[in-house]
């Protein structure tokens, strides 16, 4: 189980700040809920070699994790979000979504413009 090494699994070692949230859609929640093997390996090599803590390595594994947990939809709609706040189009914001998708980690099959569409908008 993945810990901040903290009294609190969860708990961020900065004070005042939660390590997770435990809401019904939180980035976090499907891979908090996951009953996979520990992480706690990969947790220990990124406190040898590098300059993190261990409560900031679980929470940099936690971000990975819950990055890669994300579906195709949920990834639309955020990149879509993030772009649009930027300033960009839509034809613009669905190109570029359109060539982003095939770099993901598990690339999702291929979706037409109009597919997006439906996705954001329903």
């Amino acid at each position: 189980m993945i810990t901040d090494g903290g009294d609190h699994p969860g708990s961020c070692p900065i004070p005042g700040r939660t390590f997770a949230k435990r809401s019904p859609d939180p980035q976090y929640q499907r891979v908090l809920d996951r009953r996979t093997p520990s992480h706690d390996d990969l947790v220990d090599h990124l406190v040898r070699t590098t300059a993190l803590q261990r409560g900031e390595a679980a929470r940099v594994v936690l971000d990975v994790l819950a990055y890669f947990d994300e579906t195709t939809e949920e990834y639309v709609r955020r990149r879509h979000r993030e772009l649009q706040a930027r300033g960009l189009t839509n034809p613009a914001i669905f190109d570029r979504i359109s060539e982003e998708l095939p770099h993901r980690a598990v690339a999702p099959p291929a979706l037409s413009l109009r597919q997006l569409r439906r996705v954001v908008y329903g």
